[in-house]
């Protein structure tokens, strides 16, 4: 029996359910078919790249110079063989910029790509998307297959695309044809590439669904096929649901482990061992990036606008937002316990990105820790060559210091990068490793 590919803790039924999921079947590639892509963000460059490699005609469309100029000049943050890759796409002509939105028509594919985050009351920003979706309306023309790929709220390709569509006069389904297909890109982590990483598509007739999915059939080896834009759009909300509670759930098991002076990623690991029923995850200082701090609070607030409660995600989300708080906690605990008075003391901070490897700030628990810390009193610096700059919440910009380790009392483990030294942060007598995995440092203590 073939295994299931579906990570399921249904006790063993997995390759019964598998049967359940609807295939596409990619038949007859056409070479050089033109398409767009509206953003080129994390997720859309990725994706422009791709397509491009495999023999599309791909024109990314992003608003911002800056931008345009970065891709350009291969200042973007991609693994090195797709910066190579993409200098020979740009080269060769299969992939061309522009900031231009006419060039929509051009394409028989437009894929919309754009950030979705939140406000500062965890309120969805639909701004980008919005004016997006306009743009491609408005230069929209028969035949064409309109993509999105944003993560938003149910409903949202019907009323941003499906609708403006019907009020042009356009029928979905037979004069242009419209799907939503969850992006699933991993930054940073070559491990998860596209290739190998299915996609769903949901689309608004079965025709729709297939004519977005021989696209996005030519980034992966594997589509399959839902029932509805909807269906689609909760699919990406519950994988990030999922992975937030998981994480919240990570962090109080930590908890527990600090109390009964077990390692966390020790028991973490061997519980992972149990072939079925359990998926687990490591703790860290927080949750941070593009997904997860964001994309369930679009549900929520959803939610919230039909009056339903759902206890168990709000509770994930206020644990996931009160986590640097903790270990600012910590971290203030640690130097009282050492008898470094708070106020005036000197903590680095050992990487802010938001994860390991990328260049990537949104989110990040780092600048919430930082601001806490430096209003007990607290000199803070930071240490990460991939982020050379910070601004925080009230303005102040920080640089990264070029010798860390020097006259510090504490250094706080955030954000571990591969290929840098940290050997320097051994030396410092008091380290609080909120990754867990710093072991270099015997004399660590753990959030």
């Amino acid at each position: 029996m073939t295994a299931s590919p579906l990570a399921l803790a249904v006790n063993g039924r997995e390759h019964q359910l598998f049967e359940r999921l609807v295939p596409f079947i990619r038949r007859n590639a056409h070479v050089g078919e033109p398409v767009a892509v509206v953003g080129l963000g994390y997720v859309g460059l990725p994706t422009a790249y791709s397509l491009a490699a495999c023999g599309a005609r791909v024109t990314g469309l992003d608003t911002s110079a800056r931008r345009l100029t970065e891709i350009r000049a291969g200042e973007v943050d991609l693994p090195e063989a797709q910066r190579r890759g993409l200098a020979e796409v740009l080269e060769s002509g299969a992939l061309r910029l522009s900031d231009n939105a006419a060039v929509l028509t051009e394409a028989d594919t437009v894929i919309v790509c754009v950030p979705t985050p939140v406000d500062e009351d965890r309120t969805p920003d639909l701004s980008a998307l919005r004016a997006a979706c306009e743009s491609v309306v408005a230069h929209v023309r028969n035949g064409q297959t309109i993509i999105l790929t944003s993560t938003t709220f149910v409903g949202t390709t019907r009323m941003l695309l499906v609708e403006p569509l019907r009020r042009r006069g356009l029928r979905v389904g037979t004069d242009v044809h419209v799907a939503f297909s969850p992006e699933r890109i991993d930054p940073g982590n070559l491990d998860h590439t596209q290739r190998e990483t299915p996609r769903i598509v949901g689309g608004v007739t079965r025709s729709c669904a297939e004519r977005a999915a021989h696209v996005i059939g030519r980034t992966t080896d594997s589509v399959y096929l839902v029932g509805s834009p909807e269906a689609a759009e909760l699919t990406k909300l519950y994988e990030n649901i999922f992975r937030a509670v998981n994480l919240a759930l990570a962090n109080e098991i930590a908890d527990v482990c600090r109390d009964l002076d077990l390692d966390p990623v020790e028991v973490t690991i061997a519980a992972g061992t149990k072939p079925y029923g359990f998926l687990g995850s490591f703790p860290g200082p927080g949750v941070g990036g593009h997904c997860i701090p964001c994309d369930p609070h679009y549900l929520l607030w959803q939610l919230r606008e039909h009056g339903v409660r759902v206890p168990l995600i709000e509770q994930a989300m206020r644990s996931i937002e009160h986590r640097p708080d903790q270990v600012v906690r910590r971290v203030l605990e640690e130097l009282v316990d050492a008898a470094v008075p708070p106020r005036g003391a000197r903590v680095l901070i050992a990487g802010v990105s938001y994860k390991a490897g990328v260049r990537d700030l949104r989110e990040s628990p780092a600048l919430p820790i930082i601001s806490g810390l430096r209003r007990a009193g607290v000199h803070v610096s930071y240490y990460d060559p991939l982020i050379p700059e910070v601004v925080l919440e009230d303005g102040t910009e920080l640089q990264s210091v070029p010798d860390p380790g020097q006259d510090c009392d504490l250094v706080l483990m955030h954000t571990v990068h591969p290929g840098l030294d940290y050997g320097w942060a051994t030396r410092c007598p008091l380290v609080i490793d909120a990754t867990y995995q710093f072991d270099a440092a015997a004399h660590r203590r753990v959030v």
